[in-house]
């Protein structure tokens, strides 16, 4: 058999044509500093110098990773010098050829080296944007500083175990279980926002802990709420107590409209159309991140009248009498809970329309749901409900009004669909 070595010769004269198609080295340190006119410079093996319309230098790799061309930043040439970006393409060409996957590793390396902490503010920032109530970010934020950050803040977020994820969940998963679910919630958005980084890999520490964790019976009611049978003396009680006369139109303001206490604490008289007998509630302020329109009864016209009357500066209706500023959640509750004695919380009035609602009259559901600005879960029902029920909720909403009035009112019925009789 006739040999098949190369001639030492032969060997460098194909090395030298190789060499001369795919040229490396190209640039110089000089050449990097000096250049300025945006575009992108090559220096071999798939190295690349960028400079920017701005006049920002950058590195960029092109290379082949798992059979697809993929483009790797490798920094700013003021913080990695040439050679540095060299060394690291030698590398990144060699994990890629090897079957590896250079961006894989690199970003594994960042999840090592990010701290919990700073992961769990980049999802922050990046919901901040969309997340329409500004007491809802506050808390997401609270949570995490007071019941995350202390046990495992200064982790890398990549490092993290189920182990450390039982390390928060284990002491308030029984004694605050709402508290524990808001934050089981919140640690899955930061993994989650890991995993697509690529910043994490492995199994799902948060699936993992619950493991150990016990079995939790489920709250039915969240907010303590009163019969409606002792609505309309309390509705007379709230009227003859010792409270601000502010805080009293809050509180029935409040019941007569069925909305929640930061939706009523927050209206302003731009708001309210007193020609239609509507306020319309904008969308930054609802849970659903949608306007929605109330219908006024005749007794909540009546207490807007009387609030009215005390308007000073601010445009809201409700202001503190302090500073004019929103009054704060804890003023209606006071009144509830310590002036008057009612063990019930604001929004649970709420609940009670809702038993009121389907106990004692015929409206139907969805209509007494969309007095109470609750979402349609079914899909199918949301695409066809185009309208507002606006008419049908009047009804409803007056036929509310009547019943809390109903111990220092004479209600007289005129026929179904009809304004009705003496409301004093």
């Amino acid at each position: 058999m006739p040999s098949t070595r190369i001639p030492c010769k032969m060997w460098g004269r194909m090395w030298g044509k190789m060499m001369a198609r795919h040229p490396s080295n190209k640039l110089t340190a000089l050449a990097v500093k000096k250049q300025t006119t945006p575009g992108r410079y090559s220096d071999g093996n798939g190295l690349y110098l960028v400079v920017d319309p701005s006049g920002a230098k950058r590195w960029l790799q092109r290379l082949s990773i798992q059979g697809k061309r993929c483009d790797l930043g490798l920094g700013s040439t003021r913080l990695v010098s040439l050679d540095d970006a060299r060394e690291q393409a030698l590398i990144n060409r060699r994990v890629a050829r090897a079957g590896g996957d250079p961006i894989a590793e690199r970003n594994h390396e960042m999840g090592l080296s990010m701290p919990f902490k700073d992961a769990t503010l980049e999802v922050y920032k990046a919901n901040l944007p969309v997340w329409s109530n500004e007491k809802h970010a506050k808390q997401w934020l609270a949570t995490m500083e007071n019941h995350v950050f202390p046990k495992i803040g200064a982790k890398p977020v990549g490092s993290i175990q189920s182990t450390d994820i039982l390390a928060v969940l284990e002491p308030i998963w029984t004694s605050k279980p709402d508290t524990a679910k808001k934050i089981r919630q919140r640690l899955n958005m930061v993994i989650n926002w890991a995993r697509g980084k690529r910043l994490y890999t492995g199994d799902d520490p948060i699936k993992m802990a619950e493991l150990s964790l016990p079995k939790t019976k489920q709250s039915k009611n969240h907010f303590k709420s009163l019969n409606y049978d002792g609505l309309p003396s309390l509705f007379e009680e709230i009227a003859a107590s010792s409270a601000t006369t502010q805080s009293k139109l809050a509180l029935q303001f409040t019941i007569l409209t069925c909305c929640r206490t930061a939706e009523v604490l927050n209206s302003t008289w731009d708001e309210i159309d007193l020609v239609k007998a509507i306020w319309t509630i904008p969308a930054e302020r609802m849970k659903a991140g949608e306007p929605h329109i109330v219908p006024l009864s005749y007794t909540a016209l009546k207490v807007l009248k009387k609030a009215h009357v005390l308007r000073s500066a601010s445009e809201l209706i409700f202001p503190s009498p302090i500073d004019d500023k929103p009054m704060s959640d804890g003023t209606m509750r006071k009144l509830l809970q310590k002036t008057l004695g009612v063990d019930a919380t604001v929004h649970g009035f709420r609940s009670t329309f809702k038993d009121w609602a389907s106990e004692t009259t015929n409206h139907p559901n969805e209509v007494s749901e969309m007095a109470l600005a609750h979402t349609i879960g079914n899909k199918t029902e949301a695409a066809y409900r185009r309208g507002d029920l606006l008419q049908k909720r009047r009804e409803l909403m007056q036929d509310w009004s009547d019943f809390l009035c109903s111990k220092n009112s004479k209600v007289i019925r005129l026929e179904k669909g009809a304004a009705y009789g003496s409301h004093t």
